[in-house]
């Protein structure tokens, strides 16, 4: 008796937080792992590695293009491998969250710690490629098109920020919860 009565002790003393958020985070790892995974199959299929970097070196256009785009099209398959890592590593810790693993509170700290990195970076790199844009588009555009290109691409610019902000807190918010002492109890 003394036994069952530990075990209904630890049950009752689950938390909500863990168990909502084990459960978004299974339901979005699961449809990404999916989505990524697919992704990789037509990659794979229809654009190969090889293929890409010859297309790059052949002149496709993507030369003109800056670097980090130019990265992003020669590398195009380890990108979307990663993606597709890191969509499956989501997934499966998320699982282990709701069985209150203690590697996987900490492998889900690591990731929520990367999805900070991620937006920040995020923001960089879109602020890098939108601010080599108007020196490409200046003589291809007339003025009023350009000049409500550049508002629309500020206004992306802006939107863009404001959500990596928000991501930022709330990862950081989840990173404090899942470090609290109540939280760690919870764990084996």
């Amino acid at each position: 008796m003394n036994e069952q009565t530990q075990i209904s002790e630890k049950e009752t003393q689950r938390s909500t937080f863990i168990t909502v958020l084990a459960w978004i985070f299974i339901i979005m790892g699961g449809f990404a792992s999916i989505i990524s995974l697919l992704q990789n199959i037509m990659i794979f299929f229809v654009f190969p590695g090889e293929d890409m970097k010859q297309l790059v070196q052949q002149g496709s256009g993507v030369e003109q293009a800056p670097a980090l785009i130019q990265f992003f099209f020669t590398h195009m398959d380890l990108i979307f491998f990663a993606l597709f890592i890191v969509a499956l590593t989501t997934f499966i810790s998320a699982v282990s969250l709701l069985k209150r693993k203690d590697w996987a509170r900490k492998v889900f700290i690591g990731l929520m710690l990367l999805a900070i990195t991620w937006n920040l970076l995020g923001v960089i790199v879109q602020y890098s490629i939108f601010s080599s844009m108007p020196g490409m588009m200046v003589e291809a555009a007339p003025t009023l098109e350009y000049e409500i290109m550049m508002t629309v691409l500020s206004v992306i610019k802006a939107v863009t920020m404001i959500i990596a902000v928000i991501l930022c807190i709330l990862f950081g918010w989840i990173i404090k919860k899942l470090g609290s002492t109540r939280i760690r109890a919870e764990f084996t």
